[in-house]
């Protein structure tokens, strides 16, 4: 599950936009502004930073505390701003993003994404990614959309070597040879099977990964079908805003 930390000087306010990303999937944490530094320094580093810049006070210390709490390339970081503060923000070198609140919970789940894909490119050391589906080399666990997928060993040799490959076209006899092995003495249908509970897993109605090729095989595609980042799929998500929570998803003025 992917991990955001939230800092601002409300601490009320932003453990409210917190609970609001943990229902899109995310662990979160929250810290003020004078902890941050050592939070950070202290614990785990999160995958990426928001920050909470609604207030003139926050907006004004902002470049600092991005210097402090190293707000770089290594930690993609997105500063939320109030729709009064548009015309005259100036987004700070260091971050990666920003966001006018209100917003909804949905698009700053969706920017956060897009975050972390560029920074974790496919074929890196530690990670294969395509999309919102991450595989983790080092501990063998798969991720989809930041929830954790239990695969079986060959289901996880089966995806890791297709992902490896993206839009590459195997063969069964390919597959087989290359995943199980070429003492193993089981038909093409074996390859079938795996394909089908490993799309069951990973696939659902806003991810596609896995192309038949009639006639030949598989093939793992590079640029997954995803609509959750579409204009219709975010309207009906609730609501960030810099108040209190709701109890509904309507938005909050």
């Amino acid at each position: 599950m992917w991990r955001v930390t939230f800092v601002g000087q409300d601490r009320q306010k932003v453990e409210h936009l917190a609970r609001e990303l943990e229902g899109e999937g995310y662990w979160t944490a929250v810290c003020l502004p004078e902890e941050a530094t050592t939070a950070l320094a202290n614990g785990s580093r999160p995958d990426a930073l928001v920050v909470d810049a609604t207030s003139s006070d926050a907006a004004a210390g902002l470049a600092g505390l991005l210097q402090e709490v190293g707000g770089t390339e290594a930690t993609p970081t997105v500063v939320l701003i109030g729709e009064e503060q548009l015309s005259t923000y100036e987004p700070p070198q260091d971050i990666a993003d920003f966001l006018v609140l209100p917003a909804r919970a949905a698009e700053l789940a969706a920017r956060i994404r897009q975050l972390l894909r560029r920074h974790a490119p496919l074929g890196g050391n530690n990670r294969l990614c395509c999309g919102d589906l991450v595989i983790n080399l080092a501990s063998r666990e798969v991720f989809l959309a930041g929830q954790l997928v239990t695969l079986a060993y060959k289901e996880y040799e089966l995806l890791h070597f297709l992902l490896s490959s993206p839009d590459t076209v195997f063969t069964r006899e390919a597959l087989l040879n290359k995943v199980w092995g070429y003492d193993f003495y089981g038909g093409a249908r074996t390859v079938d099977v795996h394909i089908r509970r490993l799309r069951s897993k990973i696939e659902d109605a806003r991810h596609s990964f896995i192309e038949t090729v009639r006639n030949v095989g598989y093939r793992f595609r590079a640029a997954p079908q995803d609509h959750r980042d579409s204009p219709s799929s975010i309207a009906s998500n609730k609501v960030l805003t810099p108040g209190k929570p709701s109890g509904n998803n309507s938005p909050l003025l």
